[in-house]
C-alpha cells in the first residue's frame, strides 16, 4: 500500500474554506483524529442539509460492501424542497470494492445538488494506487485529519477545562498529553474526570498525574527512563504493574520499549556527531 505523507492538517484553515467556497460534491474523510473528522462532518451537514438527517435528503449507506445500484439510487434521488442533497458513506472498504469500476465511473460524474461523503474509521488507510482512491482524489476533496500541533491542542485543552469552569496551566497541559496521548477523543474523557475531581479553580500537574489514565506509550517511556537511569528496581517495578493490569499484551510492550530505546540511541548519535532533530 501507498504510503501517505504524515502532514498535519490545518484543521481550522480547512473549516474557513469549507465556509468560504460551499461545500463540494465528494468527499473522503480519514485519519486518527476522529473527533475533528466527526466535527468537519456535521459542519459538512449542516451547510448542505441544514433540515438535519431526519428530513428526505440525507441518505446513508453502511460498510463494509458497497453496491453501484445502492449507491446510483442514493445519489440519483433529487432534493425535496431543498437545493441539496447528501450521502454519507460508512467505513466502506475502498481497497476490497467488488464493482469499484462501475462505482469509480458513478463518483466521476456527480450531479451538482449531491454530495457524496466517505467517512473511514480511525484504522484506515487508502491505497492511493487504485483508480478509486484516484478518482476520489481528482473530483473530490481528500482529508487526513491527524493529531493537532501542540500549540493549537493545549488552547483546545483550556477551552474545554475552561467549559468546566477551570484554568489548567501549560505544563499541565503537557502533561496530560504526555501521560493521556494527544487524541482529542482520548483527552475528552480525562479532561471531564480532572474538571469533577479538581476543587480548587487551577488544574495542576499533580491533579493530571493523580486521575489521568496513563497510556502505554507514556508508561513505557517512564519505564525506559527509568532504565537509562539505571534504577533497575524501579523499572521492574513499573514494569510488573502494567503485566499485572492485564491490558497490555508483553508483545505489544517490548515492540514500544524498543522503539523508545532505538529513539534514545538516535538522539545519543545525534548529539555525538552534531546531527540536526531532524535525524531523530
Amino acid at each position: 500500500m501507498a504510503k501517505e505523507k504524515d502532514e498535519k492538517l490545518n484543521y481550522r484553515q480547512e473549516l474557513q474554506k469549507l465556509k468560504a467556497e460551499g461545500p463540494r460534491t465528494l468527499y473522503l474523510l480519514w485519519g486518527k483524529e476522529d473527533y475533528l473528522r466527526e466535527q468537519y462532518l456535521a459542519q459538512l451537514k449542516a451547510l448542505c442539509i441544514p433540515e438535519g438527517e431526519s428530513g428526505f435528503n440525507y441518505k446513508r449507506i453502511d460498510g463494509p460492501e458497497l453496491t453501484a445500484n445502492a449507491l446510483r439510487q442514493a445519489i440519483d434521488a433529487l432534493p425535496f424542497l431543498a437545493d441539496h442533497t447528501f450521502v454519507e458513506l460508512r467505513d466502506i472498504d475502498l481497497n476490497k470494492l467488488k464493482e469499484a469500476q462501475e462505482i469509480t465511473a458513478i463518483l466521476s460524474d456527480l450531479p451538482t445538488y449531491c454530495t457524496v461523503c466517505f467517512v473511514q474509521n480511525a484504522e484506515y488507510e487508502p491505497d492511493g494506487r487504485l483508480k478509486l482512491i484516484r478518482a476520489i482524489r481528482e473530483k473530490g476533496c481528500d482529508l487526513k485529519f491527524t493529531q493537532q500541533g501542540q500549540g493549537a491542542l493545549i488552547d483546545w485543552i483550556a477551552r474545554r477545562f475552561a467549559a468546566h469552569g477551570k484554568r489548567i496551566d501549560f505544563e499541565a497541559s503537557q502533561r496530560l498529553i504526555f501521560i493521556s496521548g494527544d487524541l482529542m477523543n482520548r483527552l475528552i474523557p480525562e479532561i471531564d474526570k480532572i474538571a469533577h475531581f479538581v476543587k480548587d479553580e487551577k488544574v495542576t500537574v499533580k491533579d493530571v498525574e493523580a486521575v489521568a489514565h496513563h497510556i502505554p506509550e507514556a508508561q513505557v517511556f517512564e519505564l525506559t527512563d527509568l532504565l537509562a537511569q539505571k534504577q533497575i528496581s524501579a523499572a521492574m517495578n513499573t514494569l510488573s504493574e502494567l503485566l499485572a493490569e492485564n491490558e497490555y499484551d508483553p508483545i505489544f510492550l517490548l515492540a514500544v520499549l524498543g522503539s523508545q530505546m532505538r529513539r534514545l540511541y538516535c538522539a545519543r548519535l545525534a548529539i555525538e556527531h552534531d546531527l540536526s532533530a531532524s535525524y531523530v
